[in-house]
């Protein structure tokens, strides 16, 4: 690697703990607090092993066990050393509910831990039907719980550079987005996916809905396109674009489950007046920022930035510790949520 390669790689470093502080996220592990008691209801879906082996040895947390309606799903928690216990043990031993379930039960068990008096953190996507998603922001807000959807991008220190820069203003006016989010799925799961009507969109698309949203707000008009262009013996929409209108922008999604290589190729990219921001890949996060003026950390001109080191759901649940012990809310209003929500199902056909 050369000097500018090395600098760039330092600086990402040491804006990923800056970002921490910024949206009031910890690193994992500070401080003499007593550990929070966290369960899981469903362990079947492909984030769930991940986040289970993180817990295990995460100082913040006391994973009290897991439960799954699939007995090879609990077989497989069981071999990962996670006690397995029943539903109802699982809500009584736990102040908090990690939702991990088939996609088409998340509501119902969040649903089921908020109605408990639980915090929950929520796989996405979180429903099927925006009433169902709303019903779970209005038990949230009656309760004073905490609802964390699991959109793991938005912890991405590259992801929070981006959404520090938009709303200080320093690209200008951002008039363009475009992401790409794709997949080489492997035929098994294509079933798994094409169980719902937006495909990829509805199951991959959904973290770049939700960068979108979050930077431009609700769009006034999203437009689907769902195709089946793979050559299998199923129905999977698996060559899925949505295009998102705004008063003073547009943006553009593809996601696909046919790409070969395809981690090296997945962006976002925000045109802005006063500048360009690209993140590619999404992992390991690698962004650059073209700035016509200097602003914050950056100097004018192009910023290269790299954080090598960034693990997956690592700011999921440092977020989720610091609400449970604080003010009980994350950096992503409900409101945010519930537009998210929308606009997901919008651009998966799905509303």
């Amino acid at each position: 690697m050369n000097r500018r390669g090395v600098l760039g790689v330092a600086s990402g470093l040491a804006l990923s703990r800056a970002s921490f502080k910024l949206f009031g996220q910890t690193p994992v592990g500070q401080g003499p607090q007593p550990r929070l008691k966290i369960g899981f209801l469903g362990a079947a879906y492909s984030h769930a092993s991940s986040k289970l082996k993180l817990l295990q040895r995460h100082t913040d947390f006391e994973l009290t066990g897991a439960w799954d309606d699939d007995r090879k799903v609990r077989e497989r928690v069981a071999a990962m050393g996670v006690a397995v216990i029943p539903q109802d043990e699982v809500l009584s031993r736990s102040q908090i509910i990690a939702v991990e379930s088939v996609v088409r039960t998340h509501a119902h068990l969040a649903n089921v831990a908020l109605a408990a008096g639980r915090h929950v953190h929520l796989e996405k996507p979180p429903s099927l039907a925006l009433q169902d998603f709303s019903e779970l922001v209005q038990l949230a807000r009656e309760k004073h719980l905490v609802l964390q959807v699991g959109y793991q991008y938005r912890y991405s220190p590259a992801f929070q550079a981006v959404v520090e820069a938009v709303r200080k203003g320093w690209l200008g006016q951002v008039f363009m987005v475009r992401a790409t989010i794709n997949k080489q799925l492997v035929e098994k799961r294509r079933i798994e996916w094409g169980e719902f009507k937006g495909g990829t969109m509805f199951e991959l698309g959904s973290h770049m809905i939700d960068a979108i949203v979050r930077l431009l707000g609700r769009p006034t008009k999203v437009t689907p396109f769902l195709f089946t262009h793979g050559r299998f013996n199923d129905a999977l929409k698996d060559n899925t674009m949505a295009v998102f209108e705004y008063p003073d922008a547009i943006a553009s999604i593809l996601s696909s489950t046919l790409h070969l290589n395809s981690d090296a190729y997945r962006s976002l990219e925000l045109l802005g007046t006063q500048g360009t921001a690209v993140i590619r890949p999404l992992e390991p996060p690698t962004l650059a920022l073209d700035l016509a003026k200097a602003a914050g950390p950056y100097k004018v001109g192009m910023n290269n930035l790299a954080w090598p080191q960034w693990e997956q759901f690592v700011g999921d649940f440092a977020e989720l510790a610091t609400a449970v012990r604080g003010n009980g809310q994350t950096s992503v209003p409900l409101d945010e949520e519930l537009a998210v929500q929308e606009a997901l199902l919008l651009a998966s056909g799905m509303a």
